[in-house]
C-alpha cells in the first residue's frame, strides 16, 4: 500500500509540474532584429512567468503580408515602422491600447507620441519605441576621406562592392540622387510614374556595383565582415554589431540627407494575450529598458529618460544631446499611397540582368 501511494504521489508531482509548465503563457513577437534580445527580455520572462518567442521580419511589406495573410493570430506584439503603421491601424489589425496601463507613456518624446500615425477615432494603437536613420555605411579602410554623398555608390571603382536593402526604400536613395526630395521631402513617398521610371533607370545603372541585395541585418553585417562589400545603405544596428567585432565601419548621413523610421510597438487585434502584451509594452518603453535596447541596436530611444542611464559620449552618439537637430536630417518614412507600384518598380530592378 505504501509503495502504491508513493508511486501515485510521484506521478501526481510529475503531472502537477507538467501542468504548471504547460500553463506558462507564451508571448509571440514579430519584430525587427534586435528587439527581443535576451539582455532585456529574460527579466520580463522571469518576472511575468512566461516565455517570449520572437520571429524577425526583413521588411515592412513582409510584416503586412503575414498579418493580412491569416497569420495575425500567431503574434501578440509587432513592431511596424512609420511607413505601414497607419495602414495596419486602418485595416483593424491592431488593438487599441489602455494608456493607463502604460506608466511611461507620458515620458515618451512628445514629437513622436503626438504623431497621428497610430491614432484613430480618439484611440491610440501603438507606442513609439525606437527611431533612427538609414545611413550610408562604409569600410573606413577603403576611403581616405569619409564619403559625403549617396552618389559614391555609383562610382565604377566600387564594382561588385556595394549592397542595398532588398526593400522598396532603396528607391528613395535613387530619388534623392535625382533631387526628387526638393523642395518637399514628402514627395519621396508619392513619386509620379515619370519619377519612378527615372529612379528605376538610376538603380539599374547601379547594378554592376551591387554585390548583393541584403534581406536581414545579420546578412549585411556578414557582407562587411567577409570583406565582400565596402559600401551599403544600412542600419545603425549594423554599425553597432560591426564595432563589437572590431571591424573598421563608418556611418554617416550624406549631404542629401536620408530617410528614416519610427518603429512602434503594437498589440495585434487577434492576440489572445492582450494583458500580458500590454505589460510587455509597459516594460519596453520604460527608460531603463530603452537604455538596454539602445545598447544592442544603437537606435535612438523614444523615451528621452533613457539618457539618464547613458554616458555623455553615448548620449552624443545617439543624438540625445540634440535630437531635434538630428531629426532635421532624417525624412521619416510615411505611408506610401501607391506602395504596390513602388514594389513593382523595385522587383523590376532586382529581376533585371
Amino acid at each position: 500500500m505504501k509503495r502504491t501511494m508513493f508511486v501515485l504521489a510521484a506521478l501526481f508531482a510529475v503531472f502537477f509540474a507538467y501542468s504548471c509548465k504547460k500553463s506558462e503563457p507564451t508571448l509571440s513577437l514579430l519584430v525587427w532584429e534586435g528587439y527581443a534580445d535576451p539582455s532585456y527580455v529574460h527579466d520580463f520572462e522571469v518576472s511575468h512567468h512566461c516565455k517570449v518567442v520572437a520571429s524577425y521580419m526583413g521588411s515592412s511589406d513582409e510584416l503586412v503580408a503575414k498579418l493580412r495573410g491569416g497569420s495575425a493570430a500567431n503574434y501578440d506584439v509587432i513592431s511596424p515602422s512609420s511607413d505601414v503603421a497607419a495602414s495596419i491601424v486602418k485595416a483593424g489589425l491592431a488593438a487599441p491600447l489602455d494608456l493607463s496601463k502604460l506608466p511611461a507613456y507620458p515620458q515618451l518624446s512628445a514629437k513622436l507620441r503626438d504623431s497621428s500615425l497610430v491614432k484613430s477615432n480618439g484611440q491610440v494603437y501603438g507606442v513609439p519605441f525606437m527611431w533612427g536613420p538609414n545611413p550610408l555605411l562604409y569600410d573606413t579602410t577603403a576611403f581616405s576621406q569619409p564619403p559625403d554623398s549617396w552618389a559614391v555608390m555609383w562610382d565604377p571603382k566600387f564594382r561588385g562592392k556595394v549592397s542595398l536593402w532588398d526593400e522598396l526604400s532603396s528607391i528613395y536613395v535613387a530619388a534623392q540622387i535625382l533631387g526628387y526630395d526638393k523642395p518637399d521631402p514628402n514627395q519621396l513617398y508619392n513619386l509620379s510614374d515619370a519619377q519612378l521610371e527615372a529612379a528605376r533607370k538610376k538603380l539599374l545603372e547601379l547594378k554592376p556595383n551591387i554585390r548583393k541585395y541584403w534581406t536581414t541585418g545579420g546578412e549585411l553585417t556578414n557582407l562587411f565582415q567577409n570583406h565582400e562589400i565596402v559600401l551599403a545603405m544600412g542600419w545603425p544596428l549594423n554599425t553597432a554589431q560591426l564595432r563589437k567585432l572590431n571591424f573598421p565601419i563608418g556611418e554617416t548621413i550624406p549631404k542629401e540627407n536620408t530617410t528614416g523610421w519610427i518603429d512602434h510597438l503594437m498589440i495585434t487585434a487577434a492576440s489572445k494575450n492582450k494583458d500580458l502584451a500590454t505589460e510587455f509594452l509597459a516594460v519596453m518603453i520604460d527608460a531603463k529598458t530603452q537604455k538596454l535596447v539602445t545598447d544592442v541596436t544603437h537606435y535612438t530611444p523614444a523615451n528621452p529618460g533613457a539618457a539618464a542611464y547613458l554616458s555623455a559620449d553615448e548620449k552624443k552618439s545617439l543624438h540625445l544631446d540634440d535630437p531635434d537637430a538630428y531629426m532635421q536630417r532624417i525624412y521619416f518614412w510615411q505611408d506610401v499611397p501607391r506602395r504596390a507600384k513602388y514594389n513593382d518598380i523595385w522587383n523590376e530592378v532586382k529581376a533585371a540582368q
